[in-house]
């Protein structure tokens, strides 16, 4: 991965429907399916269609109008083996795994996948989870100190021959993992992807994480975001800081009214109680931080319908006006964008179709392109020709 973000094209990726109920919380007809069948060929279309990554949920306990799930990890490897070029990103928690098991998990996935594999490092936020398999709720700051020592210990597993790490949370000793993941120039390890919106979350993601993962956002938050990250990484001293996913529910249609419409049908249709129930305890969870910036610490009952804020970053209208606002949250920052969809196979492949390239025809007049410049090293820069085990 370069390090100068700005002449490199934005990466899409889109929210895996393993877990029941489809991405937004309204009686509304959401023709999307949480089984295996279903993703597959969802998969292989956003593949097609220009996807980068897929982000597989996690949710361990039936609640919320997700009252069926798929485990995030093995769905994710069983869709590595039914794509060749699309990246998995795994939703994990620490607390629930140890970073040994995992380390040895994405592995053994990264080799059989050629090295398509990342996780989404998730600190936590629903207590009941924890408490219904009798694991202990740390306090909100605990869980994200947890979670630094979770990451520091992947690294040092995939990265070193005896890893060692002596921590209030986990302590390891000489420990061994081979192999290791694979590794290339600019990808010394898998991906580690990390989210949230509170100080301790952007001290994570500034100082350790490869990716930070944002709730929907406007301009102004996410610029506020982008400061707070770049002022954790360079307390320790990191040149460049994590890349940068945004959070966005797409509504693309015909014509700008058809697009407002279909907000407004999708909110007036929402699940009250189960939006409700969903706000209370993501809202004792933002609100249990220091200095109340946790997720969903300010969110309406709205912006819950979409359980990420994915309506503020306001990517409805019609192709061409989502693909300006795309484009401009790219000049921003933004290196990522995590989308979610009302009727997943038919509105990932409109979106390959009528958004991306207008994206990326957007991009390489603004220069943000490497296809707006000559590439003198074009053609040498293939993975496979560079793939080697870490050791």
């Amino acid at each position: 991965m370069s390090t100068d973000r700005t002449t490199e094209p934005l990466s899409f990726a889109y929210w895996v429907p393993n877990v029941s109920g489809g991405l937004v919380t309204s009686t509304i007809e959401q023709r999307t399916d949480w089984s295996f069948a279903y993703n597959r060929k969802l998969a292989r279309l956003a593949e097609r269609a220009g996807f980068d990554y897929a982000l597989t949920q996690v949710r361990y306990t039936a609640s919320y109008g997700a009252e069926f799930q798929h485990e995030s990890t093995s769905f994710s490897l069983a869709l590595l083996l039914a794509t060749e070029r699309l990246k998995l990103i795994a939703a994990v928690h620490p607390g629930l795994w140890h970073p040994g098991v995992l380390a040895k998990w994405v592995a053994t996935a990264d080799h059989l996948s050629g090295g398509r594999v990342a996780v989404n490092v998730v600190s936590g936020w629903f207590a009941g989870e924890f408490r219904q398999l009798g694991e202990p709720w740390l306090d909100h700051d605990e869980r994200y100190r947890r979670t630094a020592e979770f990451i520091t210990a992947l690294k040092r597993i995939w990265t070193q021959d005896e890893a060692n790490l002596a921590g209030d949370f986990y302590r390891i000793r000489d420990f061994s993992l081979k192999p290791k993941p694979l590794s290339w120039p600019g990808r010394p390890h898998p991906e580690i992807f990390q989210g949230g919106n509170s100080t301790a979350a952007r001290r994570n993601g500034g100082q350790l994480s490869d990716w930070y993962f944002s709730n929907g956002k406007d301009f102004d938050g996410v610029r506020e975001q982008l400061t707070e990250l770049q002022r954790s990484a360079a307390e320790v001293g990191r040149a460049d800081g994590p890349r940068f996913g945004l959070n966005g529910f797409v509504i693309v249609r015909d014509t700008e009214k058809e697009a407002q419409e279909q907000l407004r049908e999708i909110i007036a249709k929402a699940h009250v109680e189960a939006v409700e129930g969903f706000g209370a305890a993501v809202k004792a969870a933002g609100q249990s931080t220091g200095d109340k910036t946790g997720m969903w610490a300010d969110s309406s009952f709205e912006d819950l319908v979409q359980y990420n804020d994915g309506f503020r970053t306001r990517l409805i209208g019609t192709p061409e006006q989502v693909a300006e606002r795309i484009v401009e949250y790219r000049k921003l920052g933004v290196d990522l964008i995590l989308t979610g969809f009302l009727h997943y196979h038919e509105e990932v492949e409109q979106f390959g179709k009528q958004v991306l390239p207008i994206v990326r025809e957007l991009e390489v007049k603004a220069g943000l392109d490497p296809s707006a410049v000559p590439d003198p090293g074009a053609g040498l820069t293939e993975p496979d020709l560079v793939l080697s085990v870490a050791g």
